[in-house]
């Protein structure tokens, strides 16, 4: 349960101000379908998260338990630094003609492979006895922001003061790696 806990709770952090909510806040707009962009978005990122998941199980017997500690507090950093920088705006897709199903798959997809969250959630499978858990945490919480996003639209979402929470958020992403890094080097 500690997997699926700790990546819902990353992953909503994470997603405030992101790019993944803001695409799809402009799938939802295009499509005028928002629940069928959340459930594309959900597949996408059910699947990024396995990706990271299988990541995880195949690097886990190598590591130590304080060297996956130590992991995961690298991929804490690089979240809240990545935080800490501004954010680009999503290509829109408009020269996609896939549909909305597809195009918010593969759109979603794209973003969240290599992103921040997937190095999270492999971190926390290589630490779990259930390591789906956190591919499965990472997801719900991604939908936590994503549903208002893709329910509200673009422009109400862009009006909510997201660089700032993004911000805090960064802050608490860093302060976290620092002190599980400095505990998983035995320093503290």
């Amino acid at each position: 349960m500690d997997a699926l806990m700790a990546a819902l709770v990353a992953a909503a952090l994470a997603q405030v101000g992101d790019r993944t909510a803001w695409l799809a806040a402009i799938l939802s707009d295009r499509y005028r379908k928002p629940r069928l962009v959340i459930l594309a978005a959900a597949l996408a990122l059910l699947l990024a998260g396995s990706l990271a998941v299988a990541g995880g199980i195949a690097v886990a017997p190598l590591l130590t338990p304080n060297a996956r500690q130590l992991m995961l507090a690298v991929a804490l950093i690089l979240q809240g630094g990545g935080a800490l920088l501004p954010v680009k705006a999503p290509d829109p897709l408009r020269g996609w003609r896939t549909g909305a199903i597809a195009t918010t798959m593969l759109g979603l997809f794209i973003l969240a492979f290599g992103d921040g969250m997937q190095f999270i959630v492999a971190a926390l499978a290589l630490r779990s006895a259930v390591p789906m858990l956190a591919a499965v945490g990472a997801t719900i919480g991604s939908l936590v922001v994503i549903v208002p996003a893709a329910m509200m639209g673009e422009a109400a979402w862009r009006r909510w003061p997201l660089a700032r929470l993004r911000t805090g958020i960064g802050l608490i992403f860093v302060l976290l790696g620092v002190i599980l890094g400095l505990s998983g080097a035995r320093l503290i």
